[in-house]
């Protein structure tokens, strides 16, 4: 069997550690008869995790192999995974089937004996890297499962769900997933699946990095059926896998659970206390609060296709004598300190060196262009750059598209907080910056004011997401669902404020802002508005911390 390139490289990064394989087999197999899986056993880790946990309930050693099964696409790592439990079997070969497992499950749904405990860590493979064939057997059984996956579905959502699919009534699942899973827009569909397959869920997340020599942030899923109600979700935050070996199940199973809202909506919120995740669902809903899509259109900054040649230094608009043929431009959220971007902040820009110029050419054709223009254009061609994705799909490859100055800018990226910067330059913005266009007359000011406080703050956290770097990430439409406490926000100093935080002092800032917009406007209580200026901050600490524990490890 020829197996795709990029799923070796992929598989064989991922090996699942001795401690998480045993604890997952540890708390899935419970039952001397137990039926268990491990669908993606690579050189057997969690195969051998799982024959240990069998010995442990009192199965003969000769027997498991009759209740152990594992599927491998990797010949050569299913051999590994045979002869690993070898030792723990007396010799007797745990059956592995060698082939796709999304092709073992369409076979297998309508057995009638299925699966007491499924146990894995699945590939992690993007669409544009998924095999074609197995791609279409993936998303056949999602869709079977009623969910809608697309281009941007990675293999291990279908990987969830199939398994799930292969789990009886009264069954156990135990994976390690991701932590994607939490709050990922794609993975919306299957947090929705999981909360109403499973009658109870357990995440397990890691404040540093548990997987050797990746990046990558996983939580531990474990999935258990057959309880007449609904009992819930509950999280658990260790430090590290030595936490994990000194975990009792008894305090895991002891711990109390937190009402599931059956929605697509993320999980992060899970982290939270229960009267913390009760305050945001009242407000979720509370009609007082508008969404600042009513304010706001968001839309993404200017795709230059290659910033290097189109975003240029004061000292190379000079160089090249293109000052006619250029507009201004921020690309760095370090060039928007404040709220407000005016003509000294890009003036600093310019005399620091950073690029604040974009090239902005004539749309003619190329032997009609102005001499300082077509020479410049000249030279990116003698490197190649018009052969370049973004480039090339253009009529004219040295013609940026999509240029136009908004009325305020917001961050993609955010280290502590969004915020609105209201744009008195006159410049535009590179896609690392999203640019805003105001909306049913409501002044900028007001909007600019209004998102400076701890509710907003405290949704953005729930409402984007975070990866190994530590940011918070918003997409235009997340930065338009963000609820606005608007009452009183035109009286606020906004000049006030940004020079405040511009000093870096953001407490100082929300007491005032809560004080007007939450306590003034929507008569919130002391309490209540201190438990939201919480929930931001633990949330924001949560995500920034890893990026400090993921250095920790380089």
């Amino acid at each position: 069997m020829k197996l795709p390139a990029t799923y070796q490289k992929l598989r064989g990064g991922y090996y699942t550690p001795g401690p998480i394989a045993d604890f997952l087999a540890r708390w899935a197999i419970l039952s001397p008869a137990a039926q268990v899986l491990e669908p993606s056993c690579g050189d057997g880790a969690v195969l051998e995790a799982a024959a240990a946990a069998l010995l442990r309930c009192g199965v003969h050693p000769a027997d498991i192999a009759a209740q152990l099964h594992g599927i491998e696409l990797d010949p050569d790592e299913a051999q590994k995974a045979i002869e690993r439990t070898e030792a723990i079997t007396g010799g007797i070969a745990v059956p592995v089937h060698i082939g796709d497992f999304f092709a073992y499950c369409k076979a297998h749904l309508t057995d009638k004996r299925l699966f007491d405990a499924i146990i894995g860590n699945p590939p992690f493979i993007r669409y544009q890297d998924f095999a074609e064939e197995q791609r279409q057997i993936a998303f056949y059984l999602m869709q079977s499962a009623g969910l809608h996956p697309n281009r941007l579905t990675n293999a291990w959502v279908p990987f969830l769900v199939a398994a799930t699919m292969l789990l009886n009534e009264n069954g156990r699942m135990a994976m390690v997933i991701p932590a994607e899973l939490l709050q990922v827009n794609y993975a919306a569909e299957l947090r929705y699946f999981l909360s109403r397959y499973y009658s109870s869920l357990t995440l397990i997340t890691f404040k540093k990095l548990v997987f050797a020599g990746i990046q990558q942030e996983v939580v531990l899923l474990l999935g258990e059926r057959g309880r007449s109600e609904h009992a819930g979700i509950r999280v658990a935050e260790l430090d590290n896998l030595d936490d994990l070996v000194r975990y009792e199940h008894s305090v895991l199973m002891d711990s109390r659970a937190k009402e599931m809202d059956h929605s697509t909506q993320k999980w992060t919120m899970y982290f939270l206390d229960e009267d913390e995740i009760a305050l945001l669902r009242h407000l979720r809903d509370d009609p007082r609060l508008t969404p600042s899509g009513h304010a706001i259109s968001v839309d993404v900054g200017i795709v230059t296709g290659m910033n290097e040649f189109f975003v240029l230094t004061e000292q190379q608009v000079n160089e090249h004598r293109l000052a006619d043929y250029t507009r201004r431009i921020v690309g760095r959220s370090a060039q928007l300190p404040g709220i407000q971007f005016g003509e000294a902040d890009w003036l600093a820009s310019v005399q620091s060196q950073a690029p604040a110029f974009l090239l902005d050419s004539p749309d003619v054709s190329f032997d009609r262009l102005p001499d300082a223009v077509r020479s410049y254009v000249r030279q990116g061609q003698e490197q190649g750059l018009h052969t370049g994705y973004k480039c090339r799909i253009r009529n004219r490859w040295y013609v940026v598209p999509s240029v136009w100055e908004p009325s305020a800018f917001m961050l993609r990226q955010i280290h502590n907080y969004p915020k609105i910067i209201l744009n008195h330059a006159a410049a535009t913005s590179t896609d690392t910056i999203h640019r805003v266009r105001l909306r049913n007359g409501v002044p900028a000011p007001t909007v600019a004011a209004a998102f400076l406080n701890s509710l907003t703050f405290a949704f953005a956290e729930v409402v984007g997401r975070s990866y190994g770097g530590g940011e918070l990430e918003l997409e235009p439409n997340e930065e338009e669902q963000l609820p606005l406490p608007h009452k009183g926000a035109e009286a606020l100093n906004l000049d006030e404020l940004d020079l405040l935080m511009r000093r870096g002092d953001i407490n100082a800032v929300l007491d005032i802002t809560d004080a007007m917009l939450l306590r003034d406007g929507l008569g919130m209580s002391e309490k209540e508005t201190q438990m939201l200026r919480g929930i931001w901050q633990k949330l924001r600490d949560r995500r920034v911390n890893r990026k400090h524990n993921s250095l920790e490890r380089r």
